[in-house]
């Protein structure tokens, strides 16, 4: 083997910095993915508090009765 027709030191740093780079990419592909791919509670908990909130402003402002008012209230909890 001839050991001085190599790359040479800076070869193998840029070699191996690339190669890092590489997987650090597709560490961060696999998480990007994973992570839009699954819902998150939190908007869907926001919604449901939005919807109770107007609810009971609606209900505080008479725009609608106490019967309307449950029954609003629990399709509101079924619907989780």
């Amino acid at each position: 083997m001839m050991w001085n027709d190599g790359m040479g030191w800076t070869g193998w740093i840029v070699m191996a910095l690339t190669a890092m780079a590489f997987w650090a990419l597709v560490v961060v592909a696999v998480v990007a993915l994973f992570r839009d791919s699954r819902p998150d509670s939190r908007q869907v908990q926001t919604g449901s508090d939005d919807a109770r909130r107007i609810l009971d402003q609606r209900f505080a402002r008479g725009e609608i009765d106490a019967n309307e008012y449950q029954a609003r209230q629990v399709m509101l909890r079924s619907a989780h």
